[in-house]
């Protein structure tokens, strides 16, 4: 049974606290993400008209017609609307939605007047609050798995760190439409569960396993890119065995249980398959550029780690300290190491490679939200390092000091980010940031956050009109 830690019972309180942060609302990809499941489970098919005249002014620009059509290019030659965002969010959120649908029908049986259109604010704060449990069950998850290793004080931080002071906030919190959370939460439930079968799985395990990495793609197609971890050790597994007394035998063993993986992730991932199919017309067709579109000759190597425009380290500097303790890493547990830092090597590429790298309106490179669970794993055994390198009082202080400074560091700068003191697109002025951080930030952001809580659709109405000025003033003339 289960015993709750003080560690523990404190991460459950810092959520509990947060969740009056959770936004409902659905806005730009959340559009397409949150589709799915509201058009199923509404109308029970997959146009997304509906969907698409609800969204926010910015995503609606150049998507809907001055009479409140959807315009033409919109559509495949299915005569379905191009919803290239992936169904696997909506998979997640469909039993809360579901028990709320039911629950908004008998009220209004009871004579309440509760729109039943999957757009009203029942919905929405279903969704919103979903999206929080999951990011932190991608937190609570990788916490625990970074005590196998660590002592739980440092798994504790490393969970506090990577969650208050990465792009996590922004994806559980403010914009919970995306898919990013879920993704925290999908890769961590993959690692974890990959890390508790690794040394011998039954025929079970590897269905289970099978089904979370189907989910695993479902939810997010980069993420296929942790399936190098199965691949590295089955590559392992072969080696070994074909060293055994009797390898023929064995390699029929291994071959089959492979096999196995592979059909069931296959039947996992036919939520996606099937979609893009009767949106697209093949099975295959996901509606983003194509391989051949990406950057091959010349990717954005360093751009997407140090640009001024959404780079993973100069956005977010705490995931330094991950990124080293994942070398370190391999002090405790050399395999395990090595498959994590190839796998965030290959996302890493994938995205450089991107032609979108910057992730457009972003904050920082939030691709990587996906890597939640491995930076929270890199961050703990940076801290384990310290301590083992210095005495441990002098370690704790250094590593609170640290942790303390990159969260008030990126909470502010999500502010700014949030209320357009810095561009939601494109490059930014460190300089301007800096100067924000000192003399803007601590006198607004009480008065904002406030506001946030209390005159909620004022701010974001503000906020939305912010944003589609920006992209205006990004336009040519002629599409002014």
């Amino acid at each position: 049974m289960y015993k709750a830690t003080n560690y523990a019972r404190a991460l459950i309180i810092l959520f509990v606290l947060s969740l009056p942060l959770s936004n409902p609302w659905v806005r730009g990809d959340g559009v397409g993400y949150y589709a799915y499941v509201r058009s199923l489970l509404i109308e029970g098919h997959l146009r997304f008209e509906k969907d698409w005249q609800h969204g926010n002014e910015s995503f609606v620009m150049n998507r809907i017609a001055d009479d409140g059509h959807v315009v033409a290019d919109q559509y495949t030659e299915t005569g379905h609307i191009a919803n290239l965002w992936t169904v696997g969010p909506s998979i997640l959120w469909a039993p809360f939605l579901l028990a709320t649908h039911l629950a908004v029908l008998a009220c209004n049986h009871l004579g309440a007047h509760i729109p039943a259109d999957g757009f009203s604010i029942p919905y929405l704060i279903t969704m919103a609050l979903a999206t929080s449990l999951y990011g932190f069950l991608g937190l609570w998850i990788s916490f625990h798995l970074a005590c196998k290793y660590f002592r739980e004080r440092w798994a504790f931080l490393a969970t506090l760190g990577i969650w208050w002071g990465s792009s996590l906030p922004v994806y559980m919190y403010f914009n919970p439409s995306w898919s990013h959370a879920h993704s925290a939460f999908v890769v961590a439930l993959f690692l974890w569960y990959w890390h508790r079968t690794r040394d011998m799985r039954t025929i079970a395990q590897w269905t289970v396993l099978g089904l979370i990495s189907g989910l695993l793609v479902d939810v997010y197609y980069p993420n296929g890119v942790l399936l190098l971890i199965p691949l590295l050790e089955a590559l392992v597994r072969y080696r070994q065995t074909l060293a055994s007394p009797t390898p023929i035998k064995s390699l029929r063993s291994l071959f089959a249980v492979h096999v196995l993986y592979f059909c069931v992730f296959l039947i996992a991932l036919l939520p996606t398959l099937i979609t893009r199919k009767i949106i697209f017309g093949s099975f295959f067709s996901t509606g983003y550029p194509s391989a051949e579109n990406w950057a091959w000759k010349s990717p954005a190597l360093l751009s997407v780690l140090f640009s001024s425009d959404h780079g993973l380290l100069s956005w977010t500097p705490i995931l330094i300290l991950s990124l080293i303790g994942l070398v370190l890493l391999g002090r405790l547990d050399k395999p395990f190491a090595i498959k994590l830092i190839v796998a965030f090597l290959a996302f890493y590429v994938v995205i450089a490679l991107h032609p979108s790298w910057d992730g457009l309106s972003s904050f920082g490179n939030r691709f990587f939200v996906s890597l939640t669970s491995l930076f929270i794993l890199g961050l703990a055994s940076f801290f384990d390092w310290l301590a083992r390198a210095w005495e441990e009082r002098r370690a704790k202080i250094a590593a609170w000091a640290a942790t303390a400074i990159f969260i008030v560091w990126n909470l502010g700068l999500i502010f700014q980010w949030g209320t357009h003191l810095i561009p939601a697109r494109g490059p930014i002025s460190w300089r301007t940031a800096a100067y924000n951080q000192v003399a803007v930030v601590p006198v607004e952001a009480v008065r904002t956050l406030k506001r946030y809580l209390t005159h909620r659709k004022g701010l974001l109405d503000r906020i939305e009109k912010e944003d589609v000025k920006q992209l205006n003033s990004q336009l040519p003339e002629e599409r002014q």
